[in-house]
């Protein structure tokens, strides 16, 4: 169970902010959405998802945008129509990736560029398309949600998905260093999260799995998404202000456990 926070002094943490938030339909996205919106930031919330996405459009006052993140022409043109419909960007959150356990026996060269495709060129494509919205703005951040597994695989079956998360690990870096001083870029990485996405594995079946995973944290739990929510917000917000070109494992100390 994660600890209560006090929100007071922090309702206009965000105020005046444009961010463009990927994989808000669901899980960490959602979370963070809704923090967000919570402290005066203004959305364009993309997914895949589009009923997902109307749900949190309307919890959130923001505005969606359905997008396949495998199409870099579809990115593009909704980072355009973000720009446009909330008048300007000034942050890019990108939370969408796609969890594979291929080993590497099976994964095909497509399945291999699929999931490099969802999580690293994605985000590169994202963040290419908003800067001509950032050299509008005195300061923008950017974030981007890579995960623990590109720290510290945990075992066998994620060659893909580790290779891809520690690809827009060195990705932020890149960006911290190209893009500063006027735009910081960081990265979260998470562990394992109490999601749709992990429902089955963390509460299916007879928990064995699960208990296994869990001794693996120092805190013994899964993270709540609303955990990993306010370190993506830290890092997005002026609170952070000094901060770029970090990874920030906020993976209840398995990288070290």
């Amino acid at each position: 169970m994660r600890p209560p926070r006090d929100p007071r002094g922090r309702a206009a943490r965000f105020a005046g902010r444009r961010i463009y938030i990927t994989g808000a339909a669901s899980g960490i996205g959602r979370a963070t959405a809704g923090l967000l919106a919570g402290e005066g930031a203004t959305l364009a919330l993309v997914d895949i998802d589009g009923a997902g996405l109307a749900s949190v459009a309307r919890e959130t006052g923001g505005t969606a945008f359905v997008v396949d993140l495998a199409s870099g022409e579809a990115i593009d043109a909704s980072v355009a129509a973000a720009g446009g419909a909330l008048g300007g960007l000034d942050g890019v959150i990108n939370c969408a990736g796609l969890g594979e356990g291929t080993r590497l026996a099976g994964l095909e060269p497509s399945l291999w560029a699929h999931v490099l495709a969802i999580n690293l060129s994605a985000p590169y494509r994202v963040c290419r398309a908003a800067l001509a919205w950032f050299e509008r703005e005195p300061r923008a951040s950017i974030v981007n949600v890579a995960s623990g597994e590109a720290l510290l695989p945990s075992g066998a079956g994620a060659p893909a998905y580790a290779a891809s998360k520690g690809g827009l690990i060195s990705l932020t870096k890149a960006l911290a260093a190209d893009l500063a001083p006027r735009v910081r870029a960081n990265v979260v990485c998470p562990g394992l999260a109490d999601t749709a996405m992990t429902a089955g594995f963390l509460h299916g079946g007879d928990g064995s799995l699960a208990a296994a995973a869990i001794a693996r944290y120092a805190l013994r739990r899964a993270a709540d998404p609303i955990e990993i929510a306010e370190a993506i917000a830290f890092l997005a917000s002026d609170d952070a202000s000094y901060v770029t070109g970090i990874t920030l494992a906020a993976d209840g100390g398995r990288s070290f456990h």
